[in-house]
């Protein structure tokens, strides 16, 4: 392995744009609201996830490829200055339209987590990664604690002055990178031209199909994503219909699924790599998280505090035992020189499951929440099944069409 000093800036990175990413959750329905009637700030906060989403499907293969091309520095500091320039934005506000213009920019350029980890990838040895992917979670993890409140606090003294924090908190991130970050892709390991081809995501997409087991991996992050999107994006609602909590309840709640995830990605995943396989610990993820799903299910019909703590227990671990390890052996299974392309395409992947599973999981918790949850179950099941079966112990890495 490299220096873990850099491994270490990338988490503290990590870590620094998540908290400012989290000031500002608590101030988007106002700031939308200065802008639309109290009946269209849903739709007006839709349109804006959802554009953001599609300019991050579209972009992040692009960003990822000219990674493989240009180094990883390059492309995470434009990252980084096209999310400084979309919050100022936000910050500056006057009109609807200037909102969405600063999530188009941010968007076009949102290939910093794909970057870092392709970073990552770079920096360790394969047997290491999953420990890293799960600090990089850790570190997510952090701004999910103190974020929300310290927005709510600083949007007090002006709506507009969290926006500007987190630019300048992302801006102090970019200098990071261009001051104490070295590349960690070399010239001799980087892809050797960019074509037109390099900026149609659908080339990229198809060249990363194209390998059978990096297909089926990512086939299997799409059953496990689709689960997780539809415990993310319908839970709060859940907890307010079906147990009748309120806001603070509910913010409790979320701080203890904030803890719990950061204890499983940093303490308990790191001890059970060093006991078991990737692929054993990323079972027993889904099976955990599949678990959590069909208490939620239960309790829909039976409501029990403890039957939900237990659900939020298994769902969170189980998802922090899995991801880490999942993107472990994802970046195991390419070279070097196209991590930033399969990166790029997996977090694609995810705008797209960002604007798709919310609308369909919608649909289907109107009609029943109960089985909205049998149903996301039944998908974790379907993962469990493919990973056991179809996954092999170890992937050999592979070479994309470039």
């Amino acid at each position: 392995m490299k220096s873990k000093k850099q491994l270490w800036i990338i988490i503290g990175i990590v870590a620094l744009n998540s908290i400012g990413m989290s000031i500002v959750l608590p101030l988007l329905p106002f700031i939308v609201g200065k802008y639309l009637s109290a009946g269209q700030v849903v739709v007006g906060m839709s349109a804006l996830l959802s554009v953001f989403a599609a300019c991050t499907f579209f972009a992040a293969p692009a960003l990822g490829a000219l990674s493989d091309r240009y180094g990883r520095k390059n492309i995470l500091i434009v990252s980084l200055l096209g999310s400084v320039a979309g919050y100022i934005l936000f910050g500056i506000g006057g009109a609807l339209w200037i909102l969405f213009l600063g999530r188009i920019i941010d968007g076009l350029t949102a290939g910093n987590i794909s970057t870092l980890f392709a970073y990552v990838s770079d920096s360790t040895e394969p047997k290491q990664r999953a420990k890293w992917f799960g600090y990089i979670g850790s570190a997510m993890g952090i701004g999910k604690l103190g974020g929300p409140a310290l927005g709510g606090l600083l949007g007090g003294i002006d709506i507009a002055l969290p926006f500007y924090v987190t630019a300048g908190l992302i801006f102090i991130s970019g200098l990071a990178v261009y001051f104490l970050l070295p590349e960690s892709l070399p010239p001799e390991k980087r892809t050797k031209q960019v074509t037109f081809s390099s900026f149609n995501t659908f080339s990229h997409f198809a060249a990363i199909f194209s390998l059978k087991e990096v297909k089926l991996l990512l086939l299997l992050g799409i059953l496990f994503y689709a689960g997780l999107g539809i415990f993310q994006f319908n839970f709060i609602i859940f907890l307010k219909d079906i147990y009748q909590w309120g806001p603070a309840v509910i913010g409790t709640m979320l701080t203890l699924v904030g803890i719990c995830d950061m204890v499983t990605r940093a303490l308990l995943l790191p001890w059970l790599l060093k006991q078991f396989t990737e692929k054993n610990i990323g079972i027993a993820g889904l099976v955990g998280f599949g678990i959590g799903l069909a208490l939620i299910a239960a309790s829909a019909l039976i409501p029990s505090v403890t039957m939900i703590s237990m659900a939020i227990i298994c769902i969170i671990s189980g998802s922090g035992l899995f991801e880490p390890t999942y993107n472990g052996k994802l970046s195991q299974s390419i070279n070097e020189s196209q991590q930033g392309k399969l990166q790029g395409v997996n977090q694609s992947m995810q705008s797209a499951n960002n604007v798709l599973i919310p609308v369909g999981a919608a649909a289907i918790y109107l009609y029943s929440p109960a089985i909205l949850y049998v149903a996301a179950t039944f998908i974790l099941l379907l993962a469990v099944i493919m990973y056991y079966k179809f996954i092999p112990q170890t992937i050999p890495a592979q070479q994309a069409n470039s």
